[in-house]
């Protein structure tokens, strides 16, 4: 795991305490694109944490965006995620 990643893994399990945390890089899938030409990343993100029940798609998403503001403004150029509450999740 890279350093950018341990960061912003650090500062999702920090902020949402989830009940499971999936973080990948998909950076390798993007060379060549506008956003990799300035070193930023490309991500995936899957959480699932008690902070999203009752929260619709939009609102789990400013939550997240808000948590990785600034590096949402220098180390990540995309950022695909899936915010799911407990209850969402197929057992």
């Amino acid at each position: 795991m890279t350093d950018r990643m341990e960061r912003i893994r650090s500062r999702v399990l920090a902020t949402f305490s989830p009940l499971e945390c999936q973080l990948s890089d998909e950076s390798h899938l993007h060379a060549g694109h506008a956003g990799a030409a300035s070193g930023a990343g490309h991500y995936r993100l899957r959480l699932v944490s008690d902070r999203f029940e009752g929260l619709n798609r939009v609102k789990r998403h400013q939550l997240v965006y808000d948590c990785l503001d600034d590096m949402m403004q220098s180390d990540i150029h995309a950022l695909s995620i899936i915010a799911l509450a407990p209850s969402e999740v197929p057992r």
